[in-house]
């Protein structure tokens, strides 16, 4: 829906909301494309589910929330410090007339770029609660250790 606005009485300006949501999602993914290690924020057919990273002083703990999708619909992959989960939101079979829908059904994908180096044998995903949780172990070498001083 366009709403019109009116400079004057003989010119009239069409501002259209979406539109500028449009170029504002736009903005936004440049910016990220170029100043984040996080990419696929906004694409124009995946849903964006959202996620947590935690670090802790082992490993890298991604928590993506995805309620409604089954654990065979959730793809997760792992290249080099990339992590990339991706999957779908079916829609279901109704038997009545739907009168109102909020829920979204698609593809969703969340990719990230991790902060330091894993080792890529050791992740492991589990999906509880709609909460998809996945445990990337630090490689050895990236792992902090205390020093005692003599």
């Amino acid at each position: 829906m366009a709403l019109p606005i009116r400079k004057d009485s003989s010119e009239e300006v069409v501002f259209d909301p979406f539109a500028e949501l449009n170029r504002l999602r736009h903005q936004l993914q440049a910016f990220f494309d170029r100043t984040a290690p996080f990419s696929s924020f906004f694409s124009e057919d995946d849903q964006l589910p959202l996620a947590d990273l935690e670090e802790t002083d082992d490993a890298f703990l991604l928590e993506v929330e995805v309620p409604g999708v089954r654990k065979e619909d959730i793809h997760v992959e792992v290249a080099g410090r990339r992590l990339i989960v991706s999957g779908e939101r079916k829609e279901r079979e109704r038997k009545g007339v739907v009168r109102r829908r909020a829920r979204a059904v698609g593809t969703l994908r969340y990719e990230v770029v991790l902060p330091g180096e894993i080792n890529e044998e050791g992740v492991t995903a589990t999906l509880e609660d709609g909460v998809l949780t996945i445990r990337a172990p630090k490689a050895e070498q990236e792992r902090s250790r205390t020093i005692p001083v003599t």
